[in-house]
């Protein structure tokens, strides 16, 4: 199981990355996966992401607290809500597909805006 967990670890480290680059992909829930798959195969790897200089804040602020900083808050909401007028326009779905889409979006964002904010590290001096 060590070593699943040490592979998906480093497969959720890639997707992250990706995500922190790609547009309307998102980068830390990859990571914050990867962080809890090194807990359990290699805590010289997870104490690599939480002590990482930009992502360890928000790794570590969501351990604590379930945490997402009102900036990640507004852009994830941001994405999902430019997301879903992409699809809307580009795959032309019927009315049932697209109320199941937009539904599943606001599910989503009202579980990103629900979480507690911590301040961005950017505002907080």
């Amino acid at each position: 199981m060590r070593m699943m967990y040490f592979g998906l670890g480093w497969v959720m480290v890639a997707l992250g990355v990706i995500g922190l680059v790609m547009p309307l992909m998102p980068g830390t829930v990859f990571l914050i996966i990867a962080a809890a798959c090194f807990a359990r195969s290699s805590p010289r790897l997870e104490a690599w992401l939480l002590d990482h200089p930009k992502f360890g804040k928000s790794l570590r602020d969501w351990r604590a607290a379930g945490a997402i900083p009102r900036s990640a808050k507004a852009m994830a909401c941001a994405g999902m809500t430019v997301g879903f007028f992409v699809f809307w326009y580009s795959a032309d779905p019927s009315p049932p597909l697209a109320a199941v889409v937009g539904l599943s979006f606001l599910a989503c964002a009202a579980y990103v805006v629900s979480r507690p904010a911590m301040a961005d590290e950017d505002s907080s001096a």
